[in-house]
């Protein structure tokens, strides 16, 4: 197996690299070096840039207007946007209903709703959880009952990330109480302004309304909005979940933010703690190995053959990654890491104190963000049965 990039290969790095470098905004770039929040604004202005040059939906075929790549040229792609600065897609859309759509809907719904997520103009949410129904997800309770042409759907979903900016939302609905709760879920596309829909933000720790509840009171839904078969939602849903969980491994964004790390270390003056920088040290062998894991399937997929089905793999060591470079900058920032007025961030002031550097802001604030990436996506203790189960047998 050989991991090493092809000439070809470096040299379409270095076309990303040129393309990415010239187009993304460099105010937004300056936010994403510095983890300070993104608005709606500034992650959409970098989907339409994205999907003016085709490149929003990078993870697509040419029959459906993507750019064909294989699975190297994806990686290299999403590790240079990572190094740039540029925001993470928004995956809703183009990374995780796109597929299924593709995959599983009829050539009618491809056409209706394939150029929109494309182009980076419709925003998508993402309707699964549900209260008491999150890595159990075949437990949800938010019912469709079809009635002529239309489904009526009630019911509540929550922890729906960014829904507030929602222009529609894929939702697992329960549709039969028959058999194992597995096989009566159907996976509905929903016009979030439909009469009905109610998005209730959630506060977080940090003060932000990153996730909400979304409410269903008798929404109407037309029939044709339904992907696939009537009760084979579980089906597509398993088929996106794999997109998921690896994409939450984000492997290229830890890399980023292990150059944050040192940067803030150095600025903070604890870079030349031996002690310290053993645990920046096996952190990086930590992101150098789970590369090396990507990398192998990557090799694998652009052979021919077939990978390991380790997505939650993946997705474990990912979130625990995540986790622990947070854990790092807060020790390295001290004091300096605590909470600050987002309003007084945004309108420029860091403080006039030593160590008052915009790197250090909001670092308590992302500490505990992640707190919350070992849960989602099917928690960490879930993941482990299933490649125990799948991979280990």
């Amino acid at each position: 197996m050989d991991l090493a990039f092809t000439p070809e290969e470096l040299a379409f790095r270095d076309e990303i690299r040129t393309w990415v470098r010239a187009n993304l905004p460099e105010d937004i770039a300056q936010k994403v070096h510095n983890a300070q929040r993104l608005t709606r604004d500034d992650m959409q202005r970098w989907a339409k840039i994205l999907g003016s040059k085709g490149w929003l939906g990078y993870g697509w075929p040419k029959q459906f207007g993507g750019p064909g790549w294989n699975a190297v040229q994806k990686h290299l792609f999403e590790e240079e946007c990572a190094l740039a600065g540029a925001p993470r897609i928004v995956p809703f859309g183009p990374v995780m209903v796109a597929p299924v759509i593709m995959a599983f809907g009829n050539a009618e719904q491809q056409q209706r709703f394939l150029p929109g997520i494309a182009s980076g103009e419709v925003w998508w949410s993402q309707g699964y959880s549900e209260p008491g129904s999150g890595s159990d997800l075949a437990s949800l309770k938010t019912r469709a009952e079809r009635v002529g042409d239309h489904y009526i759907v009630n019911g509540q979903k929550t922890w729906t990330t960014l829904g507030q900016y929602g222009d529609w939302i894929f939702c697992l609905v329960r549709t039969s109480t028959e058999g194992k709760p597995q096989t009566g879920i159907s996976f509905l596309l929903i016009d979030m302004k439909s009469p009905g829909v109610t998005v209730r933000p959630i506060k977080l720790l940090d003060g932000e309304c990153e996730v909400n509840e979304v409410w269903f009171d008798n929404v109407k839904v037309p029939a044709e909005n339904l992907i696939g078969q009537e009760n084979q939602g579980w089906t597509y849903a398993k088929h996106l979940l794999s997109h998921e969980r690896t994409n939450i491994a984000d492997v290229n964004r830890a890399k980023r933010e292990l150059e944050r790390l040192k940067r803030i270390a150095k600025t903070e003056g604890v870079y030349d703690d031996l002690r310290f920088r053993d645990q920046i040290a096996l952190l990086e062998v930590d992101i150098v190995a789970l590369e090396m894991l990507v990398l192998r399937v990557l090799s694998a997929e652009k052979s021919g053959k077939q990978s390991l089905d380790i997505a939650g793999l993946l997705k474990i060591k990912g979130s625990e990654i995540q986790q622990r470079y947070t854990e790092l900058m807060m020790q390295a920032a001290g004091p300096f890491s605590l909470p600050f007025i987002f309003e007084a961030m945004d309108a420029g002031w860091q403080g006039d104190f030593p160590g008052g550097v915009v790197a250090n802001a909001p670092l308590a604030a992302n500490y505990f963000n992640t707190r919350k990436t070992t849960i989602y996506g099917g928690s960490n203790e879930v993941q482990r049965n299933i490649v125990a189960q799948t991979v280990l047998g």
